[in-house]
């Protein structure tokens, strides 16, 4: 069985549907559809239920999803074998700029301990931009917070969001509360306007950036508050306390994606590290049910 293929059918059940399996791939809808009609010919039966609303394994596609992942794995660790070690596989990993200084200082020198000559490329961006880099197939691993149901991630657990402030300030000192936010798109910012608008709370945004540092500049000169999880709080900086009669921000729901056929030692080596680390940190509460990736998988 062509690899090609199988990966592609593996794609489609873990991604439930031909349009994420294509973006994450890298190939367009109809290129994937044709390679499953290719596979279910040489395999003589339907892989998959289709309707309107919903893609499926069929029996026999269910009986050859874990020979294909198998198989791919077997792939993939010939692939290691044969390639110079001096190469190396490469991981490309999309995750905040506070998660990465969180965990990675642990996560990284672990894994190299393991895998010396696997190279990690590590791109820090807000979370929906991640997603939606890995949905184009530009990033093998990230760890986002949930901005909205997906297809392809795995639910780890739940964060506390708090509001910051400086040490020395005291928020009762303002009228109308200043802020210090990520721009458009991230969802911190989305809770802080719900929540101050439940409370008709006036506010008044006064600095704006993509990097967690431009904003905690601003809210360590206490110049302004901001939305943070207690993991994430920059030094110098506190918790407002819920005498304050600040608005509750809820939680958000931290996932992981990963890409789907990818299977070799290393790779699920790293998933593995990553999810343990972040599951194991204090600030991390878990929910009821932790969703799978697909539940084909």
């Amino acid at each position: 069985m062509d690899p090609d293929l199988l990966r592609a059918f593996v794609a489609v059940a873990e991604c439930e549907g031909f349009s994420a399996a294509g973006r994450i791939l890298n190939r367009t809808q109809s290129a994937v559809s044709l390679q499953i009609k290719r596979l279910e010919d040489r395999v003589r039966e339907p892989l998959f239920e289709r309707t309107s609303r919903s893609v499926t394994l069929t029996p026999a596609g269910g009986r050859l999803l874990p020979y294909a992942r198998q198989i791919l794995k077997l792939q993939d660790e010939a692939k290691r074998v044969m390639i110079s070690q001096r190469e190396g596989r490469l991981i490309r990993l999309g995750i905040s700029d506070e998660q990465a200084t969180a965990y990675l200082p642990t996560l990284l020198p672990q894994f190299a301990e393991r895998f010396p000559h696997v190279r990690i490329e590590v791109i820090c961006d807000i979370s929906s931009s991640l997603v939606q880099r890995f949905q184009e197939g530009l990033l093998d691993i990230v760890l986002a917070v949930r901005h909205g149901p997906t297809q392809t991630g795995q639910l780890l657990g739940r964060e506390r969001m708090v509001w910051a402030v400086a040490d020395h300030r005291d928020v009762s000192d303002w009228n109308p509360l200043p802020l210090a936010l990520n721009p458009e798109g991230c969802i911190f910012r989305a809770h802080a306007f719900a929540a101050l608008g439940r409370e008709e709370r006036e506010w008044d945004v006064r600095y704006t950036s993509p990097s967690p540092t431009g904003v905690n500049v601003a809210v360590q000169g206490g110049l302004a508050l901001t939305v943070k999880t207690p993991r994430s709080l920059p030094p110098g900086c506190r918790i407002v306390p819920t005498d304050a009669c600040l608005p509750d921000l809820g939680y958000v729901e931290i996932e992981l994606h990963r890409s789907p056929g990818e299977l070799s030692e290393e790779f699920e080596a790293f998933c593995l590290a990553l999810t343990d680390i972040v599951t194991q940190a204090d600030s991390l509460e878990e929910v009821e049910a932790v969703a799978p990736v697909s539940a084909l998988a």
